[in-house]
């Protein structure tokens, strides 16, 4: 073991990428040291309002993380700090921390905000995008974690001239203090994480756009009007405070625009605008909604979907234009010159939406230099294909939009993966500096039954339809209910403290949130339940998000209704509850990775890195999936497998499938079938990394039916061997994506097919290049492919969706709405940009390892934003094309997430069941087998046993449960006919209670 080696990480940057890398290393094994420029963590994604493309409440979501973070043993947050400088090496680095003072005693504020109100001092809120004023002393959003105000020492009419003091006076925990002064801490740490982030590009430089006047806005402004916690409630508006008629949103403003040196595409601007657009029309239906757009770029898993969404349900138009400016009439009235099939057309717009690009931040620029990394030409931190988290100093990794524009599921997954890097590097450190929790001591439940109650607006999601404080007061007359609150965000870390205190100071037994859904959010109030004493498992969840609110939007009577219905059925409920435990269960620290292409060879190896046992099982006899024969990939291809070959870690089974699994994470059994072997093994986890395939397209523009049509993947591989010789190559993109089968994008199409013209055109300078499509998707640092190939005289036409080309021998007849003209072109080949297709393989695999697919065959992971490589099923997971189609830089990224995710439980010494599981009473249970029958889990066995009773000796047959498995759905408490089976949380006396209490009358329950 090396001694110089440290054990603990600095993560710099608090948004979801550097939450997430914290989280992952610190249940690795690792102690992490989370910095944050600003006064509280959450990042960009605390501003917004929703989450494309399920519209999940960004709040919602993201909170529970925050406070994870915020109450982690081994996270230290460090808010309001920045590295000022840096020295050592990898494994063994100093940092030196500037802790910027809040002029505020941290230890002794309780986040009450009783000075804010009084404070005379008014200036613009960052958080708000500046569409309002905050007061000097603050507080960074609602939910910030940690929840300490801040003094804006330059605005603070105290600090400045001497003179005011209010919140000093107001502070009964005597926690201001204006003497404070900034202060230094050195940090030693192994490994170093950037995720900084971006700023949103500020428009004022485009004169031509008029940001000047108050009805032209940045998309991110847009999100706090949207917000219901932002300035307007949630309520869209004018300048003037009326409801706008029509909304105009301008795509790529400050993204592919070279005249300002923003060549990129920022990757999420098309996607979160049609978000926008949806939210509002789900809003105000009668506004009418334009999206300006060069190229819709929705490639994302969902998104195209979303879209059409978008277009067919609430009629959003989408105009293939970016309008160069915008006119003010004499009348104020804001005006777009626009050229729409080959006319110009003017419309006057009453609210126009900026969708502004993602851009490097300043100071990520000045800690690239402290930290002697290198930046690519467009400012992001420079990585390579192969190698999408390393920098370009060995132990400084890197995630998220720091490293080039991004969306949240590819930027949680990448910082999931520099977490891998991080904790494969220090590996012989794990759980040397770590924090072990002593156990906090339950309350005596007693035999008097106290219940608390906190009803939750969720912002919009429930306030907006459901009268929460009359449902809350609803909840404070109903019986044993102590004390009953309405909540404006329940998640939140400020609102956990006051829940904690309630316990505490009602002496509260039980305990019931009524808010969005338990299948996020219930460990959040569990976990908040046990820190005050209350044993989590007498906690009980109203969901009035999905079930009233949302359900019934547009009935806000009976909505609410319904909501004192589920509270008053909840605490009829939870009354009867008693405490849960659970169990120590041991567990393997050994990994299967199923597919031995690109994303699963990096996963292997990633996961070996960290220092565990890797079982590669691969179909056929070779490795690199879709790789293998590309030239351009031959070097990146044959440095994993070498290296996934040469790890003692890692054995390969070649021709091999994984059969009949069984048991549960850290526990799996199953087989691995060769053509003459099977071998039986035990893992505690597994990866599905089976890849995807490019569709065959038959009867798709004469594909097999003409030599001269080929698929891309053919063309690159007689471009690789050098027998392109045809001097006209017509390539047709979305064939067999974006259609009626198959609605979704091929993510890869564009990006590949322009990156294979470039090389043929380098080839062949003479070579006649046109490319055909309906919108060019080179997003992120991939739209340089896209301008270097039209410098290059790659030729591109445009064709609508509804009247695609004709392919006639070797004419090609397209109608370019580009221009406006019918163009026949005479191609010596043609390559089709075929769809990417999920895996036959995967209706075998979903079912055996319980996992689900979408409607196109590919995986579907537990949550889209936050969880993109996990499943609902523990121990199992999912990375590269299997999930979704994406670029190889991306599918390494995500492997190396699927890695560290695995890490987080092969890191532990043992696991804990779950709780809320079924258990046998064997005195009853008479062995009849039904219940085997009907798990869909395959946690219960049968098992022969003696009996002694009365006398006699028999042997029969009992079920039994494996608590790892259980996942307490209930299947076999329904199916037994002797009732020996009771499923905790669900036995009969609670749901008789819960049932009884679905009227509004009293019954004694027997």
């Amino acid at each position: 073991m090396n001694n110089d080696i440290i054990g603990s990480i600095a993560v710099i940057g608090g948004g979801i990428a550097g939450v997430q890398s914290s989280l992952d290393l610190a249940n690795s094994g690792y102690k992490v040291y989370l910095i944050e420029s600003k006064p509280s963590i959450g990042g960009v994604m605390a501003q917004l309002d929703k989450t494309f493309p399920t519209l999940d409440c960004s709040a919602c979501i993201l909170s529970p993380k925050l406070v994870e973070a915020s109450r982690h043993p081994n996270i230290t947050l460090m808010t309001y700090s920045e590295v000022i400088k840096k020295s050592g090496t990898s494994g063994n680095f100093t940092l030196t921390i500037k802790k910027k003072t809040r002029y505020v005693n941290v230890d002794k504020c309780v986040g009450c905000g009783d000075c804010i109100p009084k404070c005379p001092k008014k200036v613009p809120d960052e958080f708000e995008e500046k569409l309002i004023n905050r007061k000097a002393i603050y507080f960074q959003f609602p939910q910030t974690v940690p929840k300490i105000v801040t003094i804006d020492g330059d605005n603070c009419l105290m600090i400045q001239k001497g003179k005011c003091g209010n919140c000093s006076k107001l502070c009964q925990r005597d926690a201001i203090d204006y003497n404070l002064k900034d202060t230094y801490e050195d940090i030693n740490v192994g490994a170093i994480i950037v995720a900084t982030g971006f700023n949103a590009f500020n428009p004022s430089i485009l004169e031509s756009y008029h940001f000047e006047n108050p009805d032209v806005i940045t998309a991110l402004q847009y999100e706090r009007y949207t917000n219901a916690s932002g300035p307007f409630g949630g309520h869209v508006q004018t300048s003037k405070g009326v409801l706008p008629k029509k909304i105009a949103f301008i795509q790529c403003i400050g993204s592919r625009n070279p005249s300002i040196k923003k060549e990129y595409c920022s990757s999420v601007c098309c996607t979160y605008a049609v978000k926008q657009s949806i939210l509002t029309k789900d809003h105000f239906p009668d506004i009418d909604i334009t999206i300006f757009n060069i190229d819709l770029r929705t490639f994302g898993k969902g998104f195209e979907e979303f879209a059409l969404r978008a277009k067919n349900e609430y009629g959003v138009r989408f105009i293939k234009t970016r309008p160069s400016g915008v006119d003010i009439d004499n009348n104020g009235s804001l005006k777009i010159n626009y050229e729409d099939s080959g006319k110009i057309v003017s419309e006057i717009f009453d609210l126009i939406v900026l969708s502004v690009g993602l851009e490097t931040p300043k100071s990520t620029i000045e800690l690239s230099k402290i930290l002697n990394i290198e930046l690519d030409k467009f400012g992001f931190i420079k990585t390579k294909i192969d190698s999408p988290t390393e920098t370009s100093v060995k132990g400084i990794f890197t995630a998220g939009v720091a490293e080039g524009p991004k969306d949240i599921p590819d930027t949680v997954a990448q910082a999931s993966g520099a977490a891998s890097k991080a904790g494969s590097l220090l590996s012989e450190k794990r759980n040397t500096l770590v924090t072990k929790v002593e156990k906090i001591s339950e309350n005596e439940i007693g035999n008097d039954v106290r219940i608390g109650v906190v009803v939750c607006k969720c912002g919009t999601n429930i306030g907006s339809v459901v009268d929460v404080k009359d449902v809350a007061e609803y909840a404070s007359k109903l019986p044993n209910v102590v004390v009953a609150r309405d909540e404006m965000y329940s998640c939140a870390d400020d609102t956990q403290q006051r829940i904690k205190s309630m316990i505490k100071d009602y002496k509260l037994n039980r305990f019931v949130v009524a808010a969005c859904t338990p299948r996020t959010h219930e460990p959040l109030f569990q976990q908040t339940c046990q820190e005050a004493g209350m044993n989590p498992w007498l906690f009980e969840f109203a969901n009035i998000r999905e079930h009233c609110s949302w359900i019934h939007h547009d009935e806000p009577e009976k909505a609410t209704f319904k909501a004192k219905d589920l509270v008053r059925q909840a605490v009829a409920k939870v009354k009867h509850y008693v405490p849960l435990y659970s169990k120590e269960i041991p567990l393997l620290h050994n990994a299967i990775v199923l597919g031995g292409g690109i994303a699963g060879l990096n996963v292997a190896y990633e996961i070996a890195k960290n220092g565990y046992k890797v079982d590669l099982i691969e179909k056929s006899d070779v490795l690199g999936g879709l790789l293998n024969g590309l030239d351009e990939y031959s070097e990146l291809l044959n440095d994993i497998i070498q290296k996934v070959s040469e790890n003692k870690n890692i054995t390969i089974h070649y021709n091999s499938q994984l059969e009949n699994v069984s048991g549960a994470v850290g526990n799996f059994k199953g087989e691995i079938v060769s053509e003459n072997n099977t071998i039986n093994i035990d893992f505690a986890i597994i990866v599905i990394a089976t890849g995807a395939n490019e569709l065959i397209p038959k009867n798709l523009f004469n594909y097999g039916l003409q030599e001269n049509v080929i698929t891309l993947n053919e063309f690159k591989k007689r471009l690789n061997e050098n027998r392109i010789n045809e001097n006209t190559v017509v390539f047709i993109q979305c064939v067999g994506s974006r259609n009626n089968e198959r609605q979704y994008c091929s993510r890869v199409c564009c990006t590949s097919s322009i990156q294979n013209a470039i090389k043929l055109k380098t080839i062949n300078k003479n070579a006649n290049i046109y490319i055909l499509y309906r919108d060019i998707r080179t997003y992120g640092k991939h739209e340089d492919d896209f301008t270097k190939a039209r410098e290059l005289g790659v030729h591109f036409l445009r064709y609508d969706e509804n009247k695609p080309p004709v392919v006639e021998g070797s004419l090609i007849k397209i109608d370019d709405i580009s221009i406006n003209e019918n163009i026949t072109l005479n191609a010596d080949l043609i390559v089709l940009s075929a769809a990417t297709v999920s895996n036959e393989d995967n209706k075998k695999i979903a079912p055996m390892m319980k996992v689900p697919l979408n409607s196109t065959g590919f995986f579907m992971e537990v949550h889209p934003k936050l969880r993109p490589v996990d499943f609902g099923t523990d121990g199992v997971f999912v990375c590269g094309l299997s999930q979704s189609p994406k670029l190889i830089e991306e599918a390494i990224s995500q492997a190396e997430g699927a890695a560290s995710r695995a890490c987080t439980i092969l890191s532990k010494e043992k696991l804990q069941s779950p709780a809320e599981i079924s258990s046998v009473n064997q005195e009853i249970c008479v062995g009849c087998g039904a219940c085997k029958d009907v798990c869909p889990y395959n946690s219960i066995t049968l098992s022969e046993v003696q009996i002694n009773k009365n006398g006699l000796t028999y042997k029969t047959l009992k079920s039994s449960i494996n608590p790892a498995a259980c996942k307490g759905c209930g299947c076999c408490a329904m199916s037994c006919p002797t009732g020996a089976i009771d499923q905790s949380r669900f036995n009969n006396i609670e749901i008789l209670s819960q049932i009884k209490n679905v009227f509004s009358y009293k019954e004694g329950i027997n």
